[in-house]
């Protein structure tokens, strides 16, 4: 598993290196979302019994930073090498395509982990948050994260510029997390906006990670992770179906 480990230092090393940009950005962006958010609603809006508008928007503030870091550096990371050329000392190293895909997930895991631990740390400096259920917190973080990150490698191994790239994340990434409860319930929307967010699987990866910090959420948690576990192994296998494949990357 040497090989392995050094890919895994490799990916890591390449956001660390640049922890302003990868790390400090996206941190700065969702205390601003917060800040906006939270000054406007403050006084307005109270989701659940208790909770301040602040510390409802909190958990999908770190979700949301998250998903889109965890897609964000495996995406990069492979549009990068296939411009640069450089990914051809990855396939001619001897690493199977089961060590490539866990060293490029794990590494988006782990930036995803970290902007989203930055955001709770700047976060509690304006409220108080609770941690009611630390495994819903970590098991949502955990699947979630893995299938933003399945969705960058699938993306950067498809896309052919920084274009293709961009259409992705401006198109569906964003659409979908900023359309999934972040800053609201979906209770507050009409029937049909209802319906078509219980579409969105990036909902119940929101619900469910918020549920596990007040102990309340718009459906149930165990129906979150019932629709995200599926898509984890889905994901998981059409990567790993691709990486074996060597499509866009061999040939």
């Amino acid at each position: 598993m040497s090989g392995f480990r050094t890919l895994l230092y490799k990916e890591i090393l390449r956001f660390w290196k640049v922890l302003v940009q990868t790390v400090g950005a996206p941190v700065l962006t969702a205390l601003l979302y917060l800040l906006i958010f939270a000054h406007v609603l403050e006084d307005h809006v109270q989701i659940y019994p208790g909770v301040h508008y602040t510390a409802f928007l909190m958990p999908g503030l770190i979700m949301m930073s998250i998903l889109q870091n965890a897609f964000a550096n495996s995406s990069s990371s492979l549009i990068q090498s296939k411009i640069t050329g450089n990914i051809v000392f990855v396939l001619l190293a001897p690493l199977s395509y089961l060590e490539f895909f866990l060293a490029y997930v794990l590494a988006a895991l782990l930036r995803g982990f970290i902007v989203g631990l930055g955001v709770l740390l700047v976060g509690l400096l304006f409220t108080d948050i609770e941690m009611r259920h630390p495994f819903w917190i970590l098991a949502f973080a955990l699947e979630s994260g893995a299938v933003f990150a399945c969705a960058g490698i699938m993306t950067g191994i498809w896309a052919n510029q920084f274009d293709n790239l961009a259409a992705v994340q401006n198109f569906i990434i964003m659409p979908l997390t900023f359309l999934s409860g972040v800053f609201f319930s979906i209770h507050s929307l009409s029937p049909f906006w209802q319906g078509a967010s219980h579409l969105n699987p990036v909902f119940y990866m929101i619900d469910g990670f918020r549920y596990g910090f007040f102990g309340h959420g718009d459906v149930d948690p165990w129906l979150g992770l019932a629709v995200v576990t599926p898509f984890v192994v889905l994901l998981s296998l059409l990567t790993l179906v691709m990486l074996k494949s060597g499509y866009k990357l061999r040939h």
